[in-house]
């Protein structure tokens, strides 16, 4: 029998074997429910992407290498797609009813996955296989939406296969588009990782199960409307719940990653800050953590930025930048020399700025730097500043104090078109200090930095420091759980010191204000033991073709 209501010369998509040809009674007209349908897509698509973005965001942070994370959630969630597309099939004959279900099981692990994912690396250290397990079952459910969506659609009118598939993708990519501006631009800042997956949940269950409990209330029985209600109840009594408890879940979970004297936890919109230490204790006693890395000990920070700043402070010093160093530190360094004029700090996120200027602990591990009126600071890419105002600028001493390019974001802070800005922006016999990454554990990140330097025409002197006393890292190493061999933690810092005239020696001068823990002699040492290590022929690592790994 032929469908009249198909369009003139179209043949009808043909019905999945035991749907009903008859059009669903609706309680409203046709063209009304295909414009809820298409709305409810639209609603389901954007939250499907901030679960996507979710796990992007929380697998860069948790487990660091944010292109390997992006890759493995990609890959797997697209995968799992096409998975949950063929499973969809069994669900055609009561599709409506599938649908609701697919979206509750949807909202539920997508709005509960950043607590599960950050649990998973509290108390178990390891939260990889959790992104994947998670990333495949939201795919599969995200997958099971379009062939579901699609039977609905139909059951609405009937029209062509091809018509119904473009209004659907494009409301599936409207919705991913606003759902992928929402979650960088709202979600993140106003809600945060946690609560923002959870809202997302309670506004994906509401679209899901509303629709198939109104539009398509006739298609279902009593027990099969009974059963939806309740289980779209409990997902979000679930989610409310755990959206209550979300406060002190992450006090919880902080602890057990920290320790139990967590001072200062904030988020910022580069990273998060973690100020640890007894309240009224000395500053010595202080950690700072970026994003779950110990960026800063106390015990032993003074090695590490003597090493990197005194070296390069032996000649020419009136001006001075420091790229990175918003904690302060490495100013600190600088500001002990009187014939200093100005040194401007260029740091990306102000909340470490701010941080250093106003917690007691930290202030006075970095000396009240920023009170000395030599010292300004600006809150900007340390790529963009160099391309930009620091185009006109000339230093006599630049100090790259970043994190090293084990972290993929600042990998080109560390490629050979940086370190062609850092070159220009120095004056004659001018020199440039840059931590490079232990060369004692990742010898080959240390001698690419090397060789990127030299690419860039740069000569170069190879130094370290050694004397770790605590697991103070710049680099990709993550908090390691309670037991964990010390053994595993780099034992030295690297650094290259740079210079455009010739390749500049290492000492310090017998001037230099007190040193505690470096002298002309350990940095000769420092220099053999570290060229024992060098791997040569390595080519440099670019924008385009990065090196780091």
């Amino acid at each position: 029998m032929i469908d009249r209501s198909a369009p003139r010369g179209v043949l009808p998509a043909p019905e999945p074997r035991g749907v009903a040809r008859a059009p669903a009674a609706l309680p409203v007209r046709p063209r009304t429910g295909r414009l809820l349908v298409l709305a409810t897509v639209f609603v389901c698509a954007a939250c499907g992407l901030v679960y996507e973005l979710e796990l992007l965001a929380l697998g860069s942070y948790l487990i660091g290498d944010s292109v390997t994370q992006a890759s493995v959630v990609l890959s797997v969630m697209v995968f799992a797609m096409g998975v949950g597309s063929l499973l969809a099939k069994a669900l055609r004959t009561r599709p409506a009813f599938g649908f609701a279900l697919v979206e509750a099981a949807l909202a539920l692990l997508g709005g509960l996955s950043a607590m599960a994912l950050y649990a998973s690396f509290a108390w178990l250290g390891e939260s990889r296989p959790a992104l994947v397990a998670f990333s495949f079952a939201i795919g599969v459910l995200i997958g099971a939406e379009i062939p579901l969506l699609m039977v609905l659609i139909q059951r609405i009118r009937r029209q062509d296969a091809g018509g119904a598939v473009a209004d659907l993708f494009a409301a599936d990519y409207v919705g991913a588009l606003v759902g992928g501006l929402a979650f960088p631009f709202l979600l993140l800042p106003v809600l945060g990782q946690l609560t923002g997956a959870m809202f997302t949940g309670a506004v994906n269950v509401t679209a899901g199960g509303g629709l198939v409990l109104w539009l398509f209330r006739r298609d279902l029985s009593r027990r099969a409307r009974w059963l939806l209600i309740a289980v779209n109840v409990t997902v979000l009594a679930l989610l409310a719940g755990a959206t209550v408890l979300a406060d002190d879940f992450e006090r919880v979970a902080r602890r057990a990653v920290y320790g139990g004297e967590v001072r200062v936890a904030v988020q910022t919109g580069v990273q998060e800050l973690v100020l640890t230490g007894p309240p009224n204790g000395s500053p010595r006693s202080l950690d700072l953590f970026l994003d779950g890395r110990l960026r800063v000990s106390g015990y032993d920070e003074y090695r590490y930025h003597e090493a990197l700043v005194h070296p390069a402070m032996t000649g020419p010093h009136t001006r001075v930048l420091v790229l990175g160093g918003g904690d302060g530190l490495a100013a600190r360094e600088v500001l002990r020399y009187r014939d200093v004029a100005s040194v401007t700090v260029v740091e990306l996120d102000p909340g470490v700025v701010r941080l250093a200027r106003t917690d007691p602990m930290l202030s006075a591990l970095n000396e009240r730097a920023y009170e000395d009126p030599r010292l300004g600071a600006v809150t900007e890419d340390a790529f963009r500043w160099l391309r930009g105002t620091g185009a006109r600028a000339r230093f006599d001493v630049i100090v790259s104090d970043l994190p090293d390019p084990g972290i993929t974001p600042s990998t080109k802070l560390y490629s050979q078109e940086f370190y062609g800005l850092a070159a220009r922006a120095l004056r004659p016999g001018g020199r440039l200090a840059v931590h490079a990454g232990p060369p004692g554990t990742r010898p080959r990140t240390y001698w690419t930095v090397e060789a990127t330097l030299r690419a860039a025409g740069l000569r170069t002197t190879p130094y370290s420091a050694g004397g770790r006393l605590s697991g103070f890292t710049a680099g990709p190493d993550r908090v390691l759980g309670a037991g964990s061999a010390a053994a595993t933690l780099p034992q030295d810092w690297g650094f290259v010191l740079a210079a455009r005239e010739g390749a500049p020696g290492l000492r310090v001068d017998r001037d230099t204000p007190v040193l505690r823990s470096l002298s002309t002699q350990s940095l000769a040492d420092a220099a053999r033991d570290t060229e024992r290590t060098r791997v040569s022929g390595l080519p440099p690592s670019t924008l385009p073709h990065p090196r780091y790994s």
